[in-house]
C-alpha cells in the first residue's frame, strides 16, 4: 500500500477491517476483508448479493438494502449463512454517494466458537482488536481452571481414602466400630428399618494359642470372606472388636430369615480352614435383634442382640438366635457331620 493510497483503497481496509463487506448499492458484495473470504472457504463472497451472505436477526426487518440504511450506524447481530452459521456482531455505515454501504463485522461473544470453528490465527484480526489478547486471557483461565479441577479431584480422593481409611478395619477389610456407629445412627436416625446379627466366633482362641497370631490373623480375614459372601452389597459388616463382628442389613426384619442367613454362614464358618499344613477349626455363634424402624435407640438394638447372642453362647454354641424367641435350636453339626469341639476347662472362647 503506497502513501498516495491511504485507506480508501480494498487493502487499506482489509488491514483496519480484516472482517468487512462492501457492499454496492444494488445489494451485492464489492469486497470482503480477508478473514471473511476465509470463512467463506471455497464459495467466494464478492459478487453475491448480501443478503445470501448474510442474515439479519436484530433488528428484525432488515430484509434488503433500504431496510439496512435506515439501521445504518445501529448494533447489528446477524448470522454467517452456510454450514456453519457463525454468529456475528456488526455495524453498517455509508461508503459512498451512490449508496453503497461498509459493513464491519465481529464475533462478540462468539469468538472462541469461531476460532474454534475456523481456525483462526493473530493474523485473522485487526491489529488493534483486544480479541487475541482476550483470548490468551480466556486460555491462562482454562488452563488454571483445568489445574484447579486435577488439585482439587486428587484432594478429594484424598479425603475419601482417608474416610475410607478412618472407617475401615485393616485386617479384614470390613467396617470398624466407627463405621458401625456411623450406620446406625444414620438408620435410627431415618427411621429405617434393618436387622442386627452380632456374631462371635467359637473355639477362635484356641486356634490363637495352638497355632499362633498369624493364624488367627488368617482365620479372621476368612470369616470376613465368609460373611461377605452370604450378604448384599448393601449391608455394612463391622469387625466390633477380637473375634466379634455386626453385620447391619438394612430392609431385612424377618427373624427366620435373619436366622437362616445366620446359621448358614456358620456352617460357612465350621469348614476346618487350612493354614500352614493345619486345620483351623472354629464355629460361630449369632445373636439377632431387629428394629422396625425408630421405635428403639441404638443402644437399645445392640443390647437385645447382644442378650440374644448370650443365650445362643448359653445354649451350646454353633448356633442363632432371635432376641425374644423362646426356642434354641440344637447346636448345628461340624462339617464333617462330627459334633463341635466343646470348650476347654480354662474356658477357651
Amino acid at each position: 500500500m503506497t502513501r498516495a493510497a491511504g485507506v480508501t483503497d480494498a487493502a487499506g481496509f482489509d488491514v483496519l477491517m480484516p472482517m468487512h463487506l462492501r457492499v454496492g448499492a444494488d445489494g451485492r458484495v464489492i469486497h470482503a476483508g480477508p478473514t471473511l473470504r476465509r470463512i467463506a472457504g471455497d464459495r467466494p463472497v464478492a459478487g453475491r448479493a448480501l443478503f445470501d451472505v448474510v442474515e439479519f436477526r436484530r433488528p428484525r426487518g432488515i430484509a434488503d438494502m433500504a431496510g439496512l440504511w435506515r439501521r445504518a450506524g445501529q448494533p447489528l447481530v446477524l448470522h454467517w449463512r452456510g454450514p456453519c452459521r457463525t454468529q456475528f456482531k456488526g455495524v453498517a455505515v455509508p461508503a459512498d454517494r451512490e449508496g453503497g454501504l461498509i459493513l464491519n463485522l465481529s464475533f462478540g461473544i462468539a469468538l472462541v466458537d469461531a476460532i474454534r470453528d475456523h481456525d483462526l490465527k493473530a493474523g485473522d484480526f485487526a491489529p488493534t482488536d483486544l480479541a487475541v489478547e482476550m483470548l490468551y486471557v480466556l486460555e491462562a483461565k482454562a488452563t488454571i481452571l483445568d489445574e484447579w479441577r486435577k488439585l482439587n479431584g486428587r484432594l478429594h480422593s484424598a479425603r475419601l481414602a482417608a474416610e475410607a481409611q478412618a472407617y475401615t478395619d485393616t485386617l479384614t477389610g470390613l467396617g470398624n466400630r466407627r463405621a458401625m456407629d456411623h450406620v446406625l445412627e444414620r438408620l435410627v436416625a431415618d427411621g429405617q428399618a434393618f436387622g442386627l446379627v452380632h456374631l462371635d466366633l467359637d473355639f477362635f482362641k484356641a486356634v490363637n494359642d495352638t497355632l499362633g497370631h498369624a493364624a488367627g490373623d488368617h482365620v479372621l480375614q476368612v470369616a470376613a470372606q465368609a460373611m461377605s459372601d452370604v450378604t448384599r452389597a448393601e449391608d455394612t459388616l463391622v469387625r466390633a472388636g477380637g473375634d466379634e463382628f455386626l453385620l447391619i442389613l438394612p430392609g431385612q426384619v424377618d427373624g427366620a430369615r435373619l436366622r437362616d442367613l445366620s446359621e448358614r454362614l456358620i456352617a460357612r464358618l465350621q469348614q476346618p480352614i487350612p493354614f500352614a499344613g493345619e486345620m483351623c477349626r472354629i464355629s460361630g455363634s449369632a445373636g439377632i435383634a431387629v428394629s422396625h424402624g425408630g421405635d428403639m435407640t441404638v443402644p437399645v438394638i445392640l443390647a437385645r442382640a447382644d442378650e440374644a447372642l448370650y443365650a445362643a453362647k448359653a445354649a451350646g454354641r454353633g448356633r442363632a438366635v432371635v432376641y425374644g424367641d423362646r426356642r434354641v435350636a440344637p447346636a448345628m453339626a461340624g462339617a464333617a457331620g462330627q459334633a463341635l469341639p466343646r470348650p476347654d476347662p480354662a474356658g477357651t472362647a
